[in-house]
This record gives C-alpha cells, sequence and structure tokens, in this order.
C-alpha cells in the first residue's frame, strides 16, 4: 500500500540515517511515521537546529542508531548534520512522476488504490484529461479496490496470527477498519469476521494484565488518560465521542487533512457500555472504584473530582457538551462530551452501509475539526477518544430470564446476581463468560459472542458492550497547541 510504497522509495538506499524532505507535506495528509516505527527507526520532526541537536546530538554520531528526520523544504538544515545522513526528496510528481500531478493535487485521491493502480501503470498519461480518466476508472475501479481489500486482508491474517502483544491488535484494529470502510462505501462483501476469534482470547486471557504496561505513545486503558493527558499537557482538552470506533475515524479522519496529529489505540473498559466506560476515561478509575457505574448520574462529579487530583482548582475545570462551547479564559482541564455517533448507532437501521454514510455527512460537516482548531488556537493540547466502539449484530432473541442485576442500554451484555441461571442463559444464547477483570467480584458479567445480541430474533442491529475488537480498541488522537 501507499506506506509501504513510500517506505520502499525512501529506503531504497538501505541507510540507517535518513532525511525525508517532504516537498507536498504529504506526511499531513497521509500519515506514514508508522512504517518507519515498525523498522525500528526513530521518527523525528525536524523542527529547528538548536533543538535537533539538543535532543538527538548522540544519536546522529552513533553509527547505528536508525533516524528519520523529516523536514519542509524551506528548512535549514546544517552541513555537518547533512553529511552523516541520505537525504531524499519526496513530492508527488517525484512518487507518480507518470501521471499529472496537478490533477493529483486537485483530486486527491485513495493514496493506497493509487499506489496499487500505478504500479500497473507502464505509459506516461501526462495529461490532465488522461490523468483524471486513469483516477476515476482505474484506481477507483471495483476491480482496483478489490485487490487493495485483499492485499490488506492478507497482511491482516498475517498478523493475527502472529499477535504478541496489545500494540499487534492496535495495528490489526485499524488494518481492520480501512478493509471494513471500503467494503461498506462500496458494497463488497464483508471479509474480517475471522479477526474477533483471535481478540477473543486476547481479552479472556490477556486483557487483566494491562493495567501493569505503560506506553509513552499514550493511555493502554481509558481508566489511564487523565493521567496520561495531564503528565503531557499543562492545559489540555478531552473530547470524547461516545461511541466512536476505529470504522468511524477512519472516515472522520477523511475532514482532518493537512493538520498535524498522532494517533494510537487505547482499550475501553468492559463490559463496553457508556456508564462503565466513560465514566473510566473521564475519572482515572477502575470500574469496581466509580460511584455509580450503571448509570452517568455522577459522571460529571467523577471528571471534576479527578481533575482536582491532577492538581487543577475549580475555575481551572470544565465539564460541556456538543461542538459550540465557550470555555473561560482560566480553564485548563476540559472535557467535551459529543454524543452523534452513539446516536447514529443505536438508532441505525442501515448497518455497516448505513454508518458509512451517517459518519461520511458528519464529517463533511467539519463540526469535529472546527471545534479541535478553536481548542487548538486558545492554547490547549487537544486529545480525541472514545469510550466504546460498536460493531453489527443479529438479535438471537430478548431474555425473559430473571437475575439479571442491573438494566443497560445493551443489549451485548448481562450483569447477574447469585439467583440468575447462568448456565442456562449461557447455552441458550451462546453467551461468554467475562473474567470481572477490574469489575465488582459480586456479580457475574456475561457478554455476548462475535456478531450477536439480544435483540428481537433475527433482527439486525448496530450495538455495544462486548468483547469485539470494534467495541474494544478506539482511536486516541493527540494535537499539540497552536
Amino acid at each position: 500500500m501507499f506506506r509501504e510504497y513510500i517506505f520502499n522509495k525512501v529506503y531504497g538506499n538501505q541507510a540507517n540515517k535518513i532525511i525525508i524532505v517532504d516537498e507536498d507535506n504529504i506526511r499531513e495528509k497521509y500519515q506514514y511515521k508508522d512504517v518507519f516505527v515498525e523498522q525500528r527507526y526513530l521518527f523525528i520532526e525536524y523542527k529547528d537546529d538548536l533543538s535537533f541537536r539538543i535532543e538527538y546530538d548522540s544519536l546522529i554520531k552513533e553509527e547505528s542508531a536508525k533516524l528519520v528526520v523529516v523536514v519542509d523544504s524551506k528548512q535549514y538544515i546544517p552541513y555537518d548534520v547533512l553529511k552523516r545522513f541520505t537525504v531524499t526528496n519526496i513530492s508527488y510528481e517525484k512518487l507518480f512522476s507518470r501521471i499529472n500531478t496537478e490533477v493529483l493535487k486537485d483530486l486527491d485521491p485513495d493514496l493506497d488504490l493509487l499506489s496499487i493502480a500505478y504500479d500497473d501503470l507502464y505509459n506516461n498519461i501526462l495529461s490532465a484529461k488522461e490523468t483524471e480518466s486513469f483516477i476515476k476508472k482505474t484506481v477507483y475501479g471495483v476491480e482496483n479496490i478489490k485487490r487493495c481489500c485483499d492485499i490488506y486482508n492478507k497482511e491482516l491474517r498475517n498478523l493475527v496470527e502472529t499477535a504478541a502483544d496489545y500494540k499487534d491488535w492496535y495495528r490489526i484494529a485499524e488494518i481492520k477498519a480501512m478493509i471494513d470502510v471500503r467494503c461498506a462505501q462500496y458494497r463488497l462483501p464483508e471479509m474480517t469476521q475471522y479477526v474477533n476469534d483471535g481478540f477473543k482470547s486476547f481479552v479472556l486471557n490477556d486483557y487483566g494484565k494491562l493495567s501493569s504496561v505503560l506506553d509513552s505513545n499514550g493511555p493502554v486503558l481509558v481508566s489511564k488518560a487523565m493521567e496520561y493527558m495531564r503528565s503531557h499537557s499543562e492545559k489540555f482538552a478531552i473530547i470524547v465521542m461516545d461511541g466512536m470506533s476505529e470504522f468511524d475515524w477512519a472516515i472522520l479522519s477523511e475532514s482532518f487533512k493537512g493538520v498535524p496529529y498522532e494517533r494510537t489505540g487505547v482499550h475501553a473498559m468492559i463490559p463496553t457500555v457508556t456508564s462503565i466506560s466513560r465514566q473510566c476515561l473521564l475519572s482515572n478509575k477502575y470500574p469496581s472504584q466509580l460511584l455509580s457505574p450503571w448509570n452517568q448520574s455522577k459522571e460529571k462529579a467523577e471528571f471534576v473530582e479527578c481533575a482536582k487530583s491532577l492538581g487543577y482548582s475549580d475555575n481551572q475545570i470544565a465539564y460541556e457538551r456538543g461542538y459550540e462551547i465557550e470555555l473561560s479564559s482560566f480553564v485548563k482541564c476540559a472535557a467535551v462530551i459529543i454524543n452523534d455517533i452513539d446516536d447514529l448507532v443505536h438508532g441505525q437501521h442501515q448497518g455497516r452501509e448505513g454508518m458509512y454514510n451517517d459518519i461520511s455527512y458528519l464529517a463533511q460537516t467539519n463540526k469535529l475539526i472546527n471545534l479541535c482548531n478553536k481548542l487548538l488556537s486558545s492554547g490547549y493540547d487537544v486529545y480525541i477518544s472514545s469510550d466504546h466502539g460498536n460493531t453489527y449484530c443479529t438479535g438471537l432473541g430478548r431474555l425473559t430470564k430473571t437475575g439479571v442485576e442491573t438494566e443497560t442500554r445493551s443489549h451485548r451484555m448481562l450483569v447477574l446476581n447469585d439467583f440468575a441461571d447462568k448456565e442456562t442463559i449461557m447455552n441458550r444464547y451462546g453467551m461468554i463468560e467475562f473474567p470481572k477483570y477490574y469489575l465488582d467480584k459480586d456479580f457475574d458479567y456475561l457478554v455476548c459472542d462475535t456478531g450477536t445480541s439480544l435483540d428481537n430474533t433475527d433482527e439486525k442491529v448496530m450495538s455495544h458492550g462486548g468483547i469485539s475488537i470494534e467495541e474494544v480498541i478506539v482511536p486516541f488522537i493527540k494535537m499539540k497547541a497552536r
């Protein structure tokens, strides 16, 4: 795909120290950092000579150290630094020299699809008309799209088979979302259902160990998000997109082209319901520590208490809802709750295709990026994340047995008391017992298997509450203040 395509162009000489002169700021539209990180390069955004030397001087001189330094064409690099690096200039013209790059910039096509089709292009088609026809008919042709999905799916299968830790599942969730988006967009059959078989095993065996894992790139569990943001930002705002999955972010991120950000994944709390996971995200607590885990009546209070424990005073804390917010100049720690996606999930009758259409429209409104720009311009580091994702389900029938301890909006999970006939429920609905990680040990917790829910028999719904990768691994986006 494009990230491999650009890596091969840059890495052709197999150098340890590389300077990429990004003439067209391609990295702002397409995040190619990950492919170099996967090859164990330290990826550095060049700011100026002084800060570069202060931070990386020892690594520059270390022969075995692998560095990729990205600069703009107008930035000055001293000669003594240049001579230690291999310099590669990249631009649309250098990467795609056989087509008209002015048309390419205007049409701004999917670079994954373009790089696949371009590999099979042997003649120059430099006229505007030829390039436009190539992009519309070949790049976006059904066969090229299927080929793209097949290539990604081959990589996905290999990753699922070899996944060793939570970071592998981040990449798996990202690739799965990219495939699912294209399948929904072009009405292709789903092809990634097998991923959840492996992820189920990871959740049941290893999810409980994640509380002890530290990652400099982001919180591993949403219950560590506040602590992470405070340690990296003096003044920050967290935008919680209720119900946003990797699938949804893959669509929404199209409206963020040209805006620099970093992304990683984070694990929602299980059960993946709003009252549990969002309160954990905002409170720095585990579910068993929440004041009111099965409703959101204490959510704001939990957030304020957490912010105070991190060193903020009352007038420095804000808890808001919606895109049209006004924060006092005193505020340094803000939470902004956006319910759009979760509302779309619970009102969705067209499955993944319906979600694709609805989220695409949401992206086109630019409401989220406008909110981010407003906060960034006011000096906030902005973080975007989610309390849980969502998944497509077929109803198995409504539960009529007694013994359910609490009612939630989710039909993907149950909390049972001592009087419930757990075995009968598990056998009838094929439910899985969750091992109570981070939860109150006085109850039992059952979750539906992949693609099923306790909705009316054969009813097709979007839902959440379970342990599928779409529900559990959600995006964590970081943007620095301007």
